[in-house]
């Protein structure tokens, strides 16, 4: 199995300058020598903080998701305009014109420095594309035209991002649906056209990445909603520790019938619940919001160190052991945190998580073969 990451981290750079610089990464701007001074910034945020993953361990890093994860992908669309109820699709959803994701293209275009840098022999990218579903709830109508259109402008936008060359390639493609399975929703019912529209939209965005023989996965915060399991085009899912997805003899079924992967999640990304199973561990017995708040406070003052919260490699170490041994190794592609680290103190801590979940996978991989 490889190591990967979910993708988010803490940004080092203020937000504006971030949305400023990935406007201008795919534009006449960087063609032209990168002369600008925010996309310069934006660039050499990610190239260090994707540089950082590599070293750290992860051998599929996720491209470094320091922009909202739906905004990313909505500005990159013609044919929404924003109401105070919601948004609104105005005309037929397109993708922009030579639409493609900022971050991978600076991946692309440093990818030589970032392999010098990091010592690795090629450069492999995770390029993680919000899903139609998770982007459909922002809309004031959802309709399953709305859902295949998302689907049509997501696998436009990924068709762009894609690249593979000496250096460096995209080696895979994840469907981020974290809305999905919260709510009983209609248009999801079974035998319903909005039930078919999400399918033909994740076939449409999976099946461009397929179709390049690139590997792909579905990153999910509930696995209630069962529809993920009948796309041909997907090959690996995953959850949050805990999830039912990791436990249930029906998981192994559906992964033989369906000859999908699973994708393991080791370590435990929210922070406040770091927190709290901290002091819980500790005899804690009080308020707990109340004692979590006041942990932050003391985290922002510095009184209080951060990386005392972090979980243990053999803890994580654990839950690979009984993920592996409860559908066999050949059936785990990859291993990661559950979900992306922007909910840590600051970056630093956030690349200590991605080296330890690294690190355990490297030693259980080893492990396999003594």
């Amino acid at each position: 199995m490889l190591s990967s990451d979910i993708g988010s981290i803490p940004p080092r750079l203020e937000r504006g300058k971030i949305r400023a610089g990935a406007a201008k990464a795919t534009g006449l701007i960087a063609l032209l020598g990168a002369g600008d001074q925010e996309y310069r910034a934006f660039r050499d945020e990610v190239v260090s903080a994707f540089v950082d993953k590599l070293k750290a361990g992860v051998e599929v890093p996720n491209y470094p998701q320091i922009r909202d994860m739906n905004e990313m992908f909505l500005s990159l669309i013609e044919g929404v305009e924003k109401t105070g109820r919601g948004l609104v699709a105005v005309k037929t959803l397109r993708a922009k014109s030579g639409a493609a994701i900022p971050e991978t293209e600076v991946l692309r275009k440093e990818a030589s420095i970032i392999r010098n840098a990091s010592s690795v022999e090629k450069v492999k990218v995770k390029s993680c594309v919000t899903g139609p579903y998770t982007l459909a709830s922002f809309f004031q109508h959802r309709t399953p035209g709305l859902l295949e259109d998302l689907g049509e402008c997501l696998a436009s936008i990924l068709q762009g991002s894609l690249f593979s060359n000496r250096t460096a390639e995209v080696a895979h493609v994840c469907v981020d649906e974290p809305v999905l399975g919260f709510m009983n929703d209609p248009l999801l019912d079974y035998g319903s056209e909005g039930r078919e529209a999400l399918k033909r939209a994740w076939e449409n965005i999976t099946g461009v990445a397929a179709s390049h023989g690139i590997d792909t996965s579905m990153h999910l915060h509930n696995t209630s909603e069962s529809l993920f399991w009948e796309v041909e085009s997907l090959g690996s899912l995953t959850s949050h520790v805990g999830d039912p997805l990791y436990g249930q003899e029906s998981t192994r079924g559906r992964l033989e019938e369906t000859n999908k992967m699973l994708w393991a999640t080791i370590g435990v990304t929210q922070f406040d619940t770091l927190i709290e199973a901290y002091h819980a561990a500790q005899g804690y017995g009080g308020n707990m919001p109340e004692k979590i708040g006041e942990t932050w406070t003391g985290i922002r003052r510095g009184s209080v160190d951060p990386y005392m919260f972090l979980e243990e490699p053999g803890l994580m170490r654990k839950r690979l052991e009984d993920v592996t041994r409860f559908f066999g190794v050949e059936r785990i592609a990859y291993a990661s945190p559950e979900c992306g680290l922007s909910s840590f103190p600051n970056y630093d801590v956030a690349m200590e998580c991605l080296r330890r979940v690294a690190d355990v996978v490297d030693k259980f991989n080893k492990s396999l073969g003594e």
